[in-house]
């Protein structure tokens, strides 16, 4: 008997063996976690113009999707899902504010990173945005909201009456500062200060906020670089607020450079202080013997691991100018690719140097925000050359009073002074700065002692906040002790040094003197021997003639 098949198909049970893109069984290959999902899938044959299914006599079976048609009087139904009944994105009240202030702590924390942020509901975080007050003028003219071509027929108001309004009013005249309000147009009884001299505005031209703003935009990590001397005020808060509101998601690291000019305890305490806000780390540039290099490759290589998905990253450096920027990327690089000098103002473009094969580095001319500092103060931070300063004696008294006295006498031989003119003609008559005349140089010797101060040859340093006079006279004995510790130490190792060589040389001219003394022997004994054979050999010959 013949099999007879039957009209039923079997269903197939097993996987689709096919590589095509709408397969979704296939295996995965370079795509990897990149691949088409089912949905995909079926979403992208359901743009596919199909055909509908048709029998022998052309008769259609199966419509083409979205042309189907229903008999009249039957009712249409959509076909039902579980899904309708489990909504997975609700959330109670308080595992949403847990997971607020879990996100707020890890915000705070300098040394927390949140990896993938798009994959988490940050506008749920954002309450502040919900109660802040509705700036009307940014959104609507002034003559469609107030005046006769008024639009709105109602005015949003906080109070209901005018009760309620006088309370409102009260309260905020009690609350009235005079002194902070800035737009309180002041009697200046006829004297106005002298507008600022122009080359007290280096850094804040156009040009070099420009090349800021450049370097930002296309750094993932920026380092602001602090003078250890006065981190405080080296900082550019305002391009720290920049940063924190436009581009949240660039990582902010402050490096304290020039850490040898001032004591152990100082940079540690500020670094501590500064670590409660961005990782902070202490650094002293040097091409023969850095401070901190180790530790500052190592952070750049770990956000290099962070950001895996690029194929480098670029690493910014802002600050105040002569912090010193440049001096660090040539302390990275170990020789000199960007130009160094001890004075503001040597780096005029920005510019990018390779560190590694992953990690570029984007160097940056010093920029100053103006918020206020007086001339002296512009000086002092080394923002301006001295050489170009009109009258540079006026800034000399300032020196005077931040550095201490005994540090002054130490460097300039000057024990006593009235003021710091005085000083000025002492120290002009002891180096020879003279005018026609005999004449005290003062202008020549007040640039000599701006420029110790600026490049360190001053001892000078700001004080930690929460530091008293004890302290500091503790720490400092405490620096002493140690310094003349390790004076003690160097002069023993120098003695035992001096010793070992003193008995390497009694040894080598006890070598000596024995091989002279053995060459003088030898050359008695040869000497003797030729004498014996010249005088042989003078027989021999007496006799052959006779």
């Amino acid at each position: 008997m013949s099999k007879v098949k039957d009209g039923k198909s079997k269903v197939k049970d097993k996987i689709k063996s096919g590589s095509h893109s709408l397969n979704p069984d296939r295996a995965n290959g370079k795509g990897g976690q990149n691949m088409r999902s089912k949905a995909t899938i079926d979403r992208l044959n359901m743009y596919k113009n199909q055909k509908p299914v048709r029998n022998r006599s052309g008769k259609i079976i199966k419509a083409a999707p979205f042309q189907g048609w229903n008999a009249s009087g039957t009712q249409a139904r959509v076909e039902p899902n579980r899904k309708w009944f489990g909504n997975t994105r609700v959330i109670t009240q308080s595992a949403l504010q847990s997971f607020q202030d879990e996100m707020n702590k890890a915000k705070a924390d300098p040394y927390k990173l949140i990896i993938k942020p798009t994959n988490l509901p940050t506008t749920i975080l954002n309450e502040k945005a919900k109660n802040e007050r509705v700036h009307l003028l940014e959104f609507e003219p002034f003559e469609n909201t107030f005046g006769p071509k008024a639009q709105r027929k109602k005015p949003q108001l906080a109070t209901c009456d005018l009760n309620e309004y006088a309370e409102l009013v009260a309260k905020k005249a009690e609350e009235y500062n005079a002194e902070k309000d800035k737009d309180l147009v002041q009697d200046n009884e006829g004297v106005t200060d002298e507008p600022m001299f122009a080359l007290f505005k280096a850094g804040q031209s156009k040009r070099i906020w420009g090349e800021l703003y450049k370097v930002i935009d296309s750094s993932d990590v920026i380092i602001q670089v602090l003078d250890a001397r006065n981190p405080d005020g080296t900082r550019c808060k305002q391009v720290e607020a920049y940063i924190k509101k436009e581009k949240s998601h660039k990582h902010l690291i402050f490096v304290l450079n020039k850490c040898d000019l001032v004591p152990t305890w100082v940079t540690q305490k500020w670094v501590a202080i500064l670590s409660q806000e961005h990782p902070t780390l202490a650094f002293h540039a040097s091409l023969t013997n850095p401070f901190g290099k180790g530790a500052l490759i190592q952070l750049l290589r770990q956000f290099g691991t962070l950001h895996k998905d690029r194929k480098q990253i670029s690493v910014g450096f802002i600050g105040y100018p002569n912090t010193g920027k440049s001096s660090i990327i040539n302390a990275l690089r170990k020789k000199k690719v960007c130009n160094v000098a001890p004075i503001a103002g040597e780096t005029k473009v920005w510019q990018y140097i390779t560190l590694m094969k992953r990690i570029f580095l984007i160097d940056c001319p010093g920029v100053v925000y103006p918020h206020g500092d007086s001339e002296t103060d512009i000086v002092l931070k080394g923002v301006v050359r001295v050489e170009n300063i009109p009258s540079p004696e006026d800034h000399v008294e300032e020196v005077l009073r931040r550095v201490k006295k005994e540090f002054i006498q130490r460097t300039y031989k000057i024990y006593e002074w009235d003021d710091h003119v005085d000083f000025l003609e002492k120290l002009a008559m002891k180096t020879g700065k003279l005018n026609k005349g005999g004449e005290s140089n003062i202008s020549s010797a007040a640039k000599m002692v701006l420029n110790d101060f600026q490049r360190g040859k001053l001892p000078y340093y700001v004080r930690p906040p929460g530091t008293t006079d004890e302290e500091e006279e503790s720490q400092n004995n405490k620096a002493i002790e140690d310094a003349a510790k390790n004076e003690k130490i160097d002069e023993s190792v120098e003695k035992l040094e001096e010793q070992s060589l003193q008995t390497d040389i009694k040894t080598e001219t006890k070598k000596k003197l024995k091989k002279k003394t053995l060459k003088k022997v030898l050359n008695v004994k040869e000497n003797k021997v030729k004498k014996k054979i010249n005088y042989e050999e003078n027989k021999k010959r007496k006799r052959d003639n006779k």
